[in-house]
């Protein structure tokens, strides 16, 4: 499949540019799976002048299976896959073992990024959840399972791509759901840009940084 973006960014101003409808209300909070979705979910947040919240999100990997995911978590709410354990005979105490791994990670990226970010208040208000993209649909599902406790008004699932039928794979935690590509050949997120090199933790914090300067 021919990449559809260049990078993250560009990506992140078509989505931009598909959720005006949305842009200069002051009940509008952009929230990007970090670190990933960050570049994409800058975008959307400076055309649509509003304020970033960043959700870490960690992936569950079947043990000694490279690549393989059974999950997802972020801090409150936690996706696994049951098919994906029964496939590969993952027992409780090796769910748990990954789990705790992924815990300490999560609880080292919350604390690296309090330094610049502001929380926001996500109760009554339109939530727009922003990432890269859909691929399993674990981590968007995580995401939304904890952001509901938060209780939102409104949900916005926002992404560049996904294959067809993600959206079936989230609802009906999405209240509603943006996609600007999704192929018939979908070969996974990293195929769909032409530069899908690694989000650091310190890209992160620069971009987080400049867009508060912005505001």
């Amino acid at each position: 499949m021919a990449a559809l973006f260049a990078d993250r960014a560009a990506a992140g101003r078509v989505l931009a540019d598909r959720l005006r409808a949305y842009a200069g209300r002051a009940d509008v909070v952009v929230a990007a799976l970090a670190c990933a979705g960050v570049p994409v979910a800058c975008e959307v947040a400076a055309l649509l002048s509003a304020p970033l919240e960043l959700m870490p999100v960690r992936r569950l990997w079947v043990p000694g299976q490279v690549g393989v995911s059974m999950g997802a978590m972020v801090k409150g709410a936690v996706h696994v896959d049951g098919k994906v354990l029964l496939r590969h005979g993952v027992s409780a105490l090796q769910l748990d073992k990954v789990i705790s791994t992924e815990t300490v990670e999560l609880l080292r990226r919350e604390a690296m990024f309090q330094g610049v970010h502001d929380s926001q208040l996500l109760e009554g208000r339109i939530v727009i959840v922003v990432d890269d993209g859909i691929a399993t649909g674990a981590t968007m599902s995580a995401a939304l399972k904890a952001l509901r406790q938060a209780k939102p008004a409104w949900v916005v699932v926002a992404v560049p791509v996904a294959p067809a039928r993600a959206q079936d794979r989230i609802d009906p935690a999405a209240d509603e759901f943006v996609c600007l590509e999704s192929p018939a050949n979908f070969d996974g997120i990293a195929s769909s840009y032409a530069d899908y090199r690694t989000v650091t933790d310190e890209q992160v914090r620069r971009m987080v940084e400049l867009g508060r300067r912005l505001f």
